[in-house]
């Protein structure tokens, strides 16, 4: 039995990170995708240094860095003035403290960059249009059920298949996720069509009331993203769905003309209602195991959602081989290892949206008192907890 397979469930950034960690270890696997294609919906993604650290680990640096755009600098503006309350300088002193830059990517190229990995590593098998909807197991397997009725065997089962895991629906049995309330709309716009005096090298943020605008440049200066959140209530989850300008205006008007004229350059908006969980620690059961948005899906606002899958795929590698392959020992000391630090990034972005993305008044006035009167010695040292060094990713991230 232990030449059988270690079966993953999702073809996304996460699950194929993690068969290339797996395959790093000398484990062999096999990659269920429910969709037809491999490929990946949205469009920009931020990566923190942890990002790189894992890229590196996994062997994919490289690549990695060659589509990545490196912004230079995180710039919090004030949506009614459009004056800049702070910013975080990514420059040689941050890449000092972290031993890797801060950059953005398009995801579909993120993606493209673990897929190549994929299918250039004989240990990974893509199978596509084959969703796991359960599974079964005993003491020296697990087997996935296919939509189709098909049966794989596998000596372990990982449920890299995201918000609305199937697998985490046997495994947990928590139901549907929760509706944060708040719209994200996204758009890629041509960068001759962003207003020339805000074409930033920077990752933007401006915070307004109930409201926020992110923008950066994408793929070698050709576009930028523009992603725009208006806390709205909106009562059920929503994913993709085509929308007028109109509508997207609707929640801006109250903010600044400057922050306004950018919101005037998207096309072609698409909605999502966002959702996260609470944070769980029954991430196992026997031989089946979460990682990424099926463990602890989180709002956007620290931009990890990618990162901590990643970071959970390395994890995953590293302790399965520590353990020598002893699938029932490694998986609850995975699930050890980054429960309580996931669950952090996942508390700290609702409060982030609460306290940073969204307040007025007094409670704005407070947030751009605090931020402003930081100096980038101590920005620095407020994140490193989240950005870390380059060593092992099951190192003790409570402090």
């Amino acid at each position: 039995m232990t030449g059988l397979p270690i079966l993953i469930a999702g073809g996304g950034i996460g699950g194929l990170a993690t068969a290339l960690g797996l395959a790093r270890q000398g484990f062999s696997s096999v990659v269920l995708e429910k969709a037809a294609a491999m490929g990946e919906v949205g469009a920009g993604i931020q990566l923190g240094p942890n990002a790189f650290h894992a890229f590196d680990w996994l062997g994919v640096g490289d690549t990695a860095r060659a589509m990545a755009i490196y912004v230079d600098r995180l710039r919090l503006m004030d949506a009614l003035t459009a004056e800049e309350i702070c910013h975080i300088d990514l420059g040689e002193d941050f890449r000092q403290c972290f031993g890797n830059p801060y950059a953005v990517i398009h995801r579909g190229d993120l993606h493209g960059v673990f897929l190549q990995g994929c299918r250039g590593n004989d240990s990974v098998t893509l199978r596509t249009s084959a969703e796991v909807v359960a599974y079964e197991q005993d003491s020296a397997g697990v087997t996935a059920i296919l939509a189709s009725g098909e049966r794989l065997r596998g000596r372990a089962l990982i449920g890299a298949d995201g918000l609305w895991s199937k697998v985490r629906r046997q495994l947990v049995g928590d139901g549907a996720p929760r509706v944060s309330g708040h719209t994200t709309y996204r758009s890629v716009i041509p960068t001759e069509q962003m207003p020339e005096e805000l074409r930033w090298n920077a990752a933007t943020l401006w915070a307004g009331p109930k409201c926020h605008i992110v923008h950066y440049p994408l793929q070698g200066w050709k576009t930028f993203n523009l992603v725009v959140t208006y806390h709205n209530d909106a009562p059920e989850p929503v994913a993709g769905k085509p929308v007028e300008a109109e509508e997207v205006f609707r929640g801006f008007t109250h903010v600044h003309p400057m922050a306004q004229q950018i919101i005037r350059q998207g096309r072609d908006w698409k909605l999502w209602v966002l959702c996260d969980r609470d944070p769980i620690e029954q991430w196992v059961d026997g031989r089946v195991a979460l990682l990424g948005d099926a463990a602890h899906p989180m709002m956007q606002y620290m931009a990890q959602g990618a990162c901590m899958a990643m970071e959970d795929a390395v994890c995953l590698a590293q302790t399965l081989a520590a353990h020598q392959g002893d699938i029932e020992a490694a998986l609850p000391a995975y699930r050890d290892a980054r429960a309580l630090r996931t669950a952090r990034v996942q508390l700290q972005s609702r409060a982030i949206g609460d306290h940073v993305y969204h307040p007025a008044g007094a409670h704005a006035a407070l947030r751009n008192a605090i931020m402003a009167a930081k100096s980038q010695a101590e920005w620095r040292s407020t994140l490193a907890w989240l950005y870390g060094g380059t060593g092992p990713f099951t190192q003790d991230t409570a402090a």
